[in-house]
């Protein structure tokens, strides 16, 4: 692996409407627990990458793909001194179900089996898809895309698991997770927000973890960034967008985007208003 600088690039197509598009090199990076709303097909050029996923830390070298599911949680490191270098893309799951519905016979919602495949055709069609963006050649980035996808749905894909009937517990965490949306600029503690649902704290955070793979104090800081991300697409500063979701300042919305999102958000916004407002 040449080179020793950490860098990485977050940004859009504006003909790939649906898929967000990341090129990166890591060595000392950190993902803490989050989530995506897309889907995550990261193609792995060199080194490792370690990732904890459904319970368990799995790893993905050159090669390999790091598949995850929307709204699915996972972490993300370097599994070797070198780090990892790698290209991703992150496909809407309607994107992914459009192409589904076309090219494979899955019923249900498609999504991934296994959260590593093995198959450096598929890393190369996927880098493929980054460099037809760079070059701004469309008919190429979206053909190579739909081949990537339709090949990665037919060697690891299947139906995702339906949504299992309510609990009690699990209706609790819905309704603490609303509450969290809607007061996210100002949270409540968990003694109060276990109060105002009727429950103890402790069932609480157990309901919620059992839902969502995570503690309410973590679902709030990647809620927050989730929605940071829509505001800074839309144009508001950093600062600003900092304020309005919750963290104290911008630092705090530097450090936990960073953490959760690869890049910092004012990168992140450059790359993205270069798409949105050519001029």
């Amino acid at each position: 692996m040449t080179g020793s600088a950490e860098r990485a690039r977050h940004w859009r197509y504006e003909e790939l409407p649906g898929v967000d598009l990341l090129r990166a090199r890591y060595i000392r990076k950190t993902f803490v627990r989050h989530t995506h709303e897309n889907f995550v097909i990261a193609a792995i050029a060199d080194g490792v990458e370690v990732f904890h996923h459904r319970g368990s830390d799995v790893s993905a070298g050159a090669g390999a793909l790091a598949l995850v599911n929307p709204d699915t949680p996972h972490t993300g490191r370097a599994g070797v001194p070198e780090g990892w270098r790698y290209g991703a893309v992150y496909p809407s799951p309607e994107v992914v179900a459009k192409i589904a519905a076309e090219t494979t016979t899955i019923r249900g919602t498609p999504g991934f089996v296994s959260p590593v495949l093995d198959d450096p055709y598929t890393v190369r069609l996927v880098h493929q898809v980054l460099r037809a963006a760079d070059e701004g050649n469309a008919l190429a980035a979206d053909t190579l895309l739909r081949v990537a996808v339709t090949r990665l749905l037919r060697l690891n894909g299947g139906p995702l698991p339906q949504r299992r009937t309510r609990t009690a517990g699990a209706r609790i965490a819905a309704r603490a997770r609303a509450v969290l949306e809607e007061r996210m600029a100002e949270p409540p503690t968990l003694e109060r927000l276990a109060t105002d649902l009727g429950t103890s704290p402790f069932a609480l955070l157990r309901a919620f973890r059992d839902a969502y793979g995570m503690p309410p104090h973590t679902w709030l800081t990647d809620a927050r960034v989730r929605r940071a991300r829509l505001l800074l697409d839309a144009g508001t500063a950093p600062a600003e967008a900092a304020v309005v979701v919750g963290f104290t300042d911008q630092p705090h919305l530097n450090r936990h985007f960073t953490r959760i999102v690869g890049v910092p958000p004012g990168a992140y916004q450059r790359e993205r208003k270069n798409v949105q407002d050519p001029g």
